[in-house]
């Protein structure tokens, strides 16, 4: 019988983020340098198959196991690939679609590394929805634009705290630019999404920590206060989300060193929102070393990553090596990944 493999990539939030939390604009693009992997095949009953290494459950100690917790968190995929079988479902339940009664095994694989604001965990759900669209043949039922919706739902499930940029980016793939203004999310349910051709991207590069897991863990008051109406927090989202819409410009023109200016005001404004203490150091350290060489430097998610822009060409891509190297952090350059949408489904209505 029939079984099915699909990849979803890590997410790089070029311009815009947090801002789509907030009826905001986001630009984001995939990167095949890293992905989740879900593969599914028909069974007696409903597996969900737990990874040796992510759903860890056998330690040598009690310390041991609180080590872990406490470093890692409750992390594993197990939980994930539950969470969207229950949200597509009863999507489909909801939504009068009608699902074969056959039943399958779910398993996965990652090399998306943790807590580096990549967007792992829902790589993996997005990547087993897509599994389900084609095990149960309705992909032509549920709207490429709500997909991000399903996959952000089965988060929610999970007490995730999350906004829709990343989910878009890994339903589209490739380069998307995102508007979540709230007339588009009450009248269609979801926000305007433009595919852009990834050819208009200049070389990025990705910097990370092999170990962020001191990194940032103080809760934010961001969203508290933009519910309070803080003046400041508005201003500033509101200037945020402009800075993808430029952005999107400054792409279409080719304009790097625009770019690379919208790209460094993104990183300052969300420090100046979030605060150090939430934004952590070894965070703030990732930038300042790719600043050091005159590269612009922005978060990739909320924390952990960071992606780099070397207007000044390959000379200061060398530079930029070398002080990653010389601080310990890991750089390399970014693999674009392409749509993985067929032409049929790469057709947004709006």
């Amino acid at each position: 019988m029939a079984e099915w493999e699909h990849h979803a990539y890590a997410r790089v939030g070029l311009l815009g983020n947090p801002s789509d939390m907030y009826g905001g604009k986001a630009l984001s693009f995939t990167i095949a340098n890293f992905w989740a992997t879900v593969h599914l095949a028909p069974s007696n009953d409903v597996v969900i198959r737990p990874h040796p290494q992510h759903d860890f459950v056998n330690f040598a100690s009690l310390p041991q196991l609180v080590t872990r917790l406490q470093n890692e968190g409750y992390y594993g995929g197990v939980r994930l690939l539950m969470a969207i079988c229950k949200v597509f479902y009863n999507h489909c339940i909801q939504h009068g679609i009608t699902l074969k009664e056959q039943n399958f095994t779910l398993s996965y694989d990652t090399n998306i590394p943790r807590q580096a604001g990549l967007s792992g965990s829902s790589a993996i759900i997005c990547a087993a929805l897509s599994c389900l669209l084609d095990f149960y043949n309705v992909r032509h039922l549920i709207r490429v634009e709500i997909r991000p919706n399903i996959i952000l739902d089965a988060e929610k499930e999970l007490g995730i705290v999350a906004g829709l940029q990343d989910r878009v980016a890994q339903v589209y793939g490739g380069l998307v630019y995102m508007d979540f203004a709230k007339e588009h999310m009450d009248r269609l349910g979801h926000g305007v999404y433009t595919p852009l051709d990834i050819n208009l991207l200049p070389p990025l590069y990705l910097i990370y920590a092999d170990n962020p897991s001191d990194s940032g863990k103080v809760h934010s008051t961001v969203r508290q206060r933009w519910l309070d109406g803080e003046e400041f927090i508005i201003s500033s989202m509101e200037e945020v989300a402009q800075l993808a819409l430029d952005g999107r410009k400054a792409l279409l023109d080719k304009n790097y060193r625009e770019l690379a200016r919208l790209m460094n005001r993104n990183f300052d404004l969300r420090r100046q929102m979030f605060g150090d203490d939430v934004v952590g150091m070894v965070n703030i350290k990732i930038v300042e070393v790719a600043r050091s060489v005159g590269a612009a430097a922005k978060f990739t998610g909320s924390g952990g990553a960071v992606v780099a822009l070397c207007p000044e060409g390959e000379g200061q891509v060398l530079l930029l090596e070398k002080a990653c190297q010389d601080t310990g952090f890991l750089v390399q350059r970014i693999q674009v990944a392409p749509s993985p949408l067929t032409l049929t489904e790469d057709n947004p209505l709006f």
